[in-house]
């Protein structure tokens, strides 16, 4: 099993966090990972993305081709970095992203941004809330070895925000 993962979103919504934080569960779900990242010219507020590969045999080539699974948190990443998912694949998105019609593959339309703003308080934390939604939706890793690598990389006094914003994620998938 192979799971090629795109995390995108805009400068400053912590794609590149979620991404190592992604890679360092799949190290501790006894996977193989491997991680990359790019921004657009304007770095903070333009779309960036961080790509994850996450498998159970060694990785070839270290950069994301097809994504099986892909995240957008806004409508500048979606439809820069949409184009090329897999048919067959997983998108997550922020509620507020109006789809194209050209999507092949399942569409989680949920309230990320929403939820870490107003129900948890700190708009910073829709990332892991993104986290949360993409490893239930995929079960590309468990939630367990997510919650373990969310509370060695977070800064020192967020461990329990970030910790309920993994969760209202995970809640936020239904099934």
């Amino acid at each position: 099993m192979s799971k090629q993962i795109r995390l995108s979103g805009s400068g400053g919504q912590g794609m590149l966090l979620a991404g190592i934080i992604l890679a360092e569960a799949g190290i501790m779900s006894g996977k193989n990972a491997v991680q990359s990242q790019s921004y657009g010219p304007e770095a903070r507020g333009g779309a960036s993305k961080s790509e994850v590969i996450i498998s159970d045999l060694s990785i070839d080539y270290p950069k994301v081709t097809k994504p099986d699974i892909m995240l957008a948190l806004t409508q500048e990443a979606y439809s820069k970095y949409a184009g090329d998912m897999s048919d067959d694949g997983i998108l997550v998105i922020d509620e507020s992203i109006q789809l194209s019609g050209q999507d092949k593959c399942k569409v989680y339309s949920i309230p990320i941004i929403v939820s870490a703003r107003d129900v948890l308080g700190r708009a910073i934390v829709a990332n892991m809330v993104a986290l949360g939604a993409i490893v239930k939706a995929s079960e590309v890793i468990s939630f367990e070895s997510l919650e373990s690598a969310v509370l060695k990389r977070v800064p020192r006094g967020t461990e329990e925000l970030n910790r309920k914003a993994i969760q209202t994620g995970y809640e936020l998938i239904a099934g």
